[in-house]
């Protein structure tokens, strides 16, 4: 298999899985562990991890399969894992807070936007000569990593934190 196919692969896999997220806290009774993943409200944070968890897992399974002979195949992923969740937030804050308001099927589009720009410029960057300290580039996915779980049950109380249907804050422990 080729780099463009996998990236293809993977397109269609961050948008089933990431649309997926969205319900599978509330499916799975709430569960504390489950919540770590998913979205357990309506903030624009916990809407990032529609895009970063299945980005991510497809990074390292995508290692395991080729990456090891793609020498900035770490940069690209992670480069694109940030543009997908850059992307949702800047493009959510910008056509809400010109419109007044959100509406899902724009916030739907965004999302697969969001998925198929960051996975492409991880592929551009991957097709690139261009060799770096990968290690950085996984240190970044792994504080991102560590920043989902941790804001899931620890979040702080501003508005890119908050659900602005319930105005609550994360999972309760």
């Amino acid at each position: 298999m080729n780099i463009k196919k996998w990236r293809n692969i993977t397109i269609l896999f961050c948008l089933i899985t990431g649309t997926l997220l969205h319900f599978t806290y509330k499916w799975s009774g709430k569960n504390m562990l489950v919540g770590a993943f998913s979205a357990v409200n309506e903030s624009t944070w916990e809407h990032l991890k529609l895009a970063f968890f299945p980005m991510t897992f497809m990074a390292i399974v995508g290692y395991f399969l080729f990456g090891k002979n793609i020498h900035n195949f770490w940069k690209a992923n992670a480069i694109g894992i940030i543009s997908a969740i850059t992307f949702i937030t800047v493009f959510f804050y910008t056509y809400s807070g010109i419109i007044g308001s959100n509406f899902l099927i724009i916030d739907i589009g965004s999302f697969v936007v969001a998925v198929i720009l960051g996975e492409n410029i991880a592929y551009q960057i991957m097709k690139s000569d261009t060799i770096n300290r990968e290690k950085i580039y996984v240190g970044i996915i792994g504080i991102l990593l560590i920043s989902f779980i941790l804001f899931t049950y620890f979040p702080p109380q501003i508005n890119y934190f908050k659900d602005p249907i319930t105005n609550t804050y994360g999972i309760k422990i």
